[in-house]
C-alpha cells in the first residue's frame, strides 16, 4: 500500500462524534498533502528531475496501483482523496436508532468516531430532529452503526472513542460487574479489530480481550504545550502533584519530564457513597506529603466528573500553602452542575487554569476565562495513518523526544537559562 494514497481509508461520524472527526479529517488532510509534497520535492532531488515530473510520477504510480480505473483529479498536482464516509441516522418515536451508510465502503480501512460524553443536542433523520443522548443512547447507536459497517462489507473497523465508557467501572469490589471489560468484548463479538482511545482509565482493560486491540493514547504533549503558555517552566517555583494514588504514574511522568519535585495528596474515601456533585463527594480526610507552600502547584488526572473531589483538593492545597493551582484532565467530562462550582471556585481564588483536551465536546466550556484548550486532533490523526499503512506507532506513543525538543526550546528561548536535557520515563 502507498502511504501518499489513503484511498481505501474512510472515517465515519455517529452523532455525537461528528465535531470530532471533522477536526481528524482535517488533519488528516494536512499530513497527506505535506507526505506527498516532501516525498515529490525529494525524489525530485534524488533523480534530478523537476518537482513537477516527480508529481506526476507519483500520481502514476498510486493510479496504478489504485483498484479504481484511476483516481479522479490533476495529475500534475496532490489530489486530495475524499476520507468522509456519509451516513443517514434515524431517531424513532419510541427510541430507536437507525443506522445507514450511504457511500460504499467495501474492503475499506474503517474508523467510527463516538464522542459517548457528548450532552449536546445530536441531529437526526436528515437534520430535522435534535435531541440530547446519555452515555447508553450514544453506544447502542454506535452499535447499530457497527452493524451496518459489517453489513456493507468494510475491510477491516477501528472504533476511534476519545472517552472510553464505563472505564470506571474496572474493578470488582463485591457483587457488581466489570462493566469496562464488557463493553470491549461486545465490540470485538460485533467484529471490531481495535478501539483508539485517549488516557483510558485503568490499563488493566486491554487484557480482558481475545483479539482486540486498544490503543492508548496521551495528550502529555498538548498538556505541556499548553503549560508552558501559562506559567515560566524555567523560572517559577514550580511542584507537581499527584491528586491521589492513582494518579502517581502519570504525574511522576510529568515531575521527570520538567525536572521539577513530585508531591502526593493522600485522600480517605467512604466508598459506600456515591459523588453526585461538587459539593457531597465521598472524600473524608485528606494528607499532603511534600512541600508546596509558596509554590505554583499543577496535578494532572485522566478525567473530571462532578469535579468535588478536585475542588476539594484545591482548597486544601491552597489552605497548605500553594500560591497558583493548576490542573489537567485529558477528560474534561464537568457532568451535573460543575461548571458552575468551578465558576464559584476559580471567583474564590481556589485555582488558577484547568487545562483539558478536545476529546469531550463542550462549548460552554470554551467561554470561560479560566479553561484552556488543548487540541488532540492531529495527535489522532497521525495514529490513524500509521494504523492504515500498517506502520509502527512507538514514536507516537512513547513521546519523551517530542516533549524533550519542547523543553528545550522553551528553555533556550530564556537568555538568563541555559537548557538541559531532562530524564523522561515512559508515560
Amino acid at each position: 500500500m502507498n502511504d501518499s494514497d489513503p484511498t481505501k481509508l474512510g472515517l465515519l461520524a455517529c452523532p455525537g462524534g461528528e465535531r470530532f472527526a471533522e477536526l481528524v479529517v482535517r488533519r488528516l488532510s494536512t499530513i497527506y498533502r505535506r507526505r506527498f509534497e516532501r516525498k515529490a520535492q525529494v525524489l525530485a532531488e534524488r533523480y534530478h528531475i523537476s518537482r513537477e515530473l516527480a508529481a506526476r510520477k507519483i500520481n502514476f504510480d498510486n493510479d496504478v496501483q489504485s483498484p479504481l480505473l484511476y483516481i479522479p483529479g490533476d495529475v500534475n498536482s496532490y489530489r486530495p482523496p475524499r476520507f468522509k464516509v456519509n451516513a443517514r441516522y434515524t431517531w424513532f418515536p419510541n427510541g430507536e436508532i437507525k443506522s445507514e451508510i450511504i457511500d460504499s465502503i467495501r474492503g475499506k480501512d474503517l474508523y467510527i468516531f463516538q464522542d459517548v460524553e457528548n450532552r449536546l443536542p445530536c441531529r437526526f433523520n436528515d437534520g430535522r430532529d435534535e435531541r440530547p443522548l446519555s452515555v447508553n443512547d450514544h453506544i447502542f447507536n454506535l452499535m447499530t452503526t457497527i452493524d451496518a459497517a459489517v453489513q456493507s462489507g468494510a475491510g477491516r473497523i477501528t472504533l476511534v472513542l476519545p472517552a472510553y465508557p464505563y472505564s470506571r467501572q474496572h474493578k470488582k469490589k463485591g457483587r457488581e460487574g466489570l462493566t469496562a471489560a464488557r463493553f470491549g468484548q461486545i465490540m470485538e463479538y460485533y467484529g471490531v479489530s481495535r478501539i483508539i482511545t485517549l488516557d483510558i482509565h485503568s490499563r488493566e482493560i486491554e487484557n480482558c480481550f481475545n483479539k482486540l486491540r486498544l490503543e492508548n493514547l496521551h495528550g502529555s504533549y498538548q498538556v505541556i504545550e499548553k503549560l508552558a503558555g501559562v506559567v515560566d517552566l524555567g523560572g517559577e517555583d514550580f511542584v507537581v502533584l499527584s491528586p491521589d494514588t492513582g494518579a502517581v504514574d502519570r504525574n511522576k511522568f510529568y515531575a521527570s519530564t520538567l525536572q521539577k519535585p513530585l508531591a502526593l495528596l493522600y485522600k480517605e474515601r467512604d466508598y459506600s457513597r456515591v459523588s453526585k456533585d461538587a459539593n457531597d463527594s465521598n472524600i473524608t480526610e485528606m494528607k499532603l506529603l511534600g512541600d508546596i507552600r509558596g509554590k505554583t502547584v499543577f496535578m494532572a488526572d485522566d478525567m473530571l466528573g462532578t469535579g468535588g473531589t478536585l475542588l476539594k483538593a484545591m482548597r486544601y492545597l491552597r489552605e497548605q500553602g500553594a500560591v497558583k493551582v493548576i490542573c489537567a484532565v485529558s477528560l474534561p467530562l464537568f457532568s451535573a452542575n460543575s461548571i458552575n462550582d468551578f465558576d464559584a471556585a476559580y471567583r474564590e481564588g481556589l485555582f488558577y487554569r484547568i487545562i483539558g483536551t478536545n476529546a469531550v465536546h463542550h462549548d460552554e466550556l470554551l467561554t470561560k476565562e479560566w479553561y484552556i484548550e488543548a487540541d488532540v486532533t492531529t495527535l489522532f490523526a497521525q495514529i490513524i495513518s500509521l494504523l492504515h499503512h500498517n506502520r509502527s506507532l512507538s514514536p507516537m506513543l512513547d513521546n519523551r523526544d517530542l516533549i524533550a525538543k519542547k523543553i528545550k526550546r522553551t528553555l533556550a528561548a530564556r537568555p538568563d537559562r541555559q537548557p538541559t536535557q531532562p530524564s523522561l520515563p515512559l508515560e
